[in-house]
């Protein structure tokens, strides 16, 4: 427990704001260029083309396990799509035009489990699940993997086990592919978490173990679970390489996306995207590999709700995993369940700290709000949590002179693309979704 917060406040006065539950926007000023930022990451651009050469050979297994993958030939990716009609509305709510065009990056639809989590969560399952098989020489690189369907690799797999501790969407990613290859999986759920992603686990057979305490606690439960057990792998969601390995892939195929729409990226045309945070891992690892995939004229953004704004904590005062949104004083309850996470990943915030170009939190109200306009004006059904990152082009634009200073001169924004990345939501239950959607009607109504 971090006992000097007054001192703290004082010497970052950001800090006022936050424990006043304040949204507030804050562009980092140790943001620096790829070059300089690169080093500190301590993993390379091999390692991500690694990764997707992985998630290559996986591919026939995929497509067998997952028949929705077999369109895309067994790999897990999303599309990505315009929001004309929703842009008009945001800036007739905020009051501004939005120069430049908004795009949205549908992982709220991503096969397997519906939400960004289906890139690094299914990844390192993967990953682990090549490891064991080729040291048992049950598997080398030049098979097809379509193999790993069959009876025997199901048994073998079902001798190990896998631990994870989640506050639901990476617990759903994990739980359902592990269980897929035969894994014996147990995901530690936090308190936030939804029942009906509970109920989906289960009926996938995972064991879920549920918990009245926050994301942290869950985690560490898991983790002591697997040092007990030598057959028990833990999935680490705040320290994990290969977790941010399989969000990063999503560089390269996001680059040969927009190039399929004529979308030019470079310095007259610069491409903003808007990540929403929980503990770090998902848009860490995506804004690593966007940044290997466009350089300096790509500008990513954190957003976080203001109940739980760990990561813009961590990296703004330097503590990184030092400190915990509730060593302020401030509760970690919010209705964007993806992103209640009180201690933001020391790994990734240090490995991120110069590549992310500024960060911002938002209202609950404010996400249903924007969950409600989504539905509205572009029919589509998102989480709270995917909402998040919809305040940023007018929340970022707003503030030419700190654009400015890290290189973005105003006439460049003409050219830009806001994409917007939809972290979860595809797999909602109707009941679910109406409930969300009867919280959004009432926040626009305020």
């Amino acid at each position: 427990m971090l006992t000097n917060v007054e001192g703290l406040k004082q010497n970052f006065p950001l800090l006022n704001d936050l424990c006043a539950l304040q949204p507030v926007t804050w562009f980092n000023p140790g943001y620096t260029r790829l070059q300089e930022g690169y080093p500190y990451v301590g993993l390379s651009a091999e390692q991500v083309v690694d990764a997707a050469a992985r998630l290559q050979r996986f591919a026939s297994w995929l497509a067998i396990a997952f028949p929705e993958t077999q369109a895309s030939g067994g790999i897990i990716e999303s599309p990505i799509c315009p929001l004309p009609a929703l842009q008009t509305a945001l800036d007739a709510r905020y009051g501004q035009r939005l120069a430049g065009q908004l795009w949205l990056k549908k992982d709220s639809h991503l096969p397997v489990s519906g939400s960004i989590k289906a890139r690094g969560g299914i990844y390192e399952v993967l990953a682990h699940a090549e490891k064991l098989a080729t040291e048992a020489g049950l598997l080398t690189p030049a098979d097809d993997y379509a193999c790993l369907a069959q009876p025997a690799f199901r048994q073998f797999f079902s001798q190990h086990r896998i631990a994870v501790g989640s506050t639901g969407n990476l617990g759903l990613s994990i739980g359902i592919i592990s269980a897929s290859l035969g894994f014996e999986v147990t995901v530690h759920m936090s308190a936030d978490a939804r029942a009906w992603k509970k109920q989906k686990l289960r009926s996938h057979g995972v064991t879920v173990v549920e918990y009245d305490q926050d994301y942290g606690v869950a985690v560490a439960e898991g983790r002591k679970q697997a040092e007990a057990d030598e057959r028990c792998f833990f999935i680490d969601d705040e320290n994990s390489h290969n977790l941010f390995l399989g969000y990063a892939v999503a560089g390269e195929r996001l680059k040969s996306q927009l190039a399929a729409q004529q979308i030019r990226v470079d310095a007259g045309h610069p491409l903003f995207v808007y990540l929403p945070c929980g503990v770090g891992g998902g848009p860490g690892g995506v804004a690593f590999g966007l940044k290997l995939a466009f350089g300096d004229n790509v500008h990513c953004i954190f957003a976080e709700p203001t109940h739980s704004p760990c990561m813009l904590l961590g990296v703004h005062t330097g503590l990184h995993d030092a400190i915990s949104v509730q060593d302020l004083g401030i509760d970690n309850v919010t209705a964007a369940d993806g992103l209640a996470v009180g201690r933001a990943s020391g790994f990734v915030g240090r490995a991120m700290e110069r590549l992310l170009s500024a960060f911002y939190t938002l209202s609950d109200d404010e996400m249903y709000a924007l969950l409600g306009l989504t539905a509205r004006h572009q029919q589509l059904a998102l989480e709270p949590s995917a909402l998040a990152g919809m305040a940023g082009p007018w929340r970022i634009t707003a503030q030419p002179e700190q654009l400015a200073k890290q290189g973005i001169p105003t006439p460049a924004l003409a050219g830009a693309t806001h994409l917007v990345w939809a972290t979860g939501g595809g797999m909602v239950p109707q009941d679910e979704m109406a409930t969300y959607l009867a919280a959004a009607d009432a926040a626009l109504k305020e």
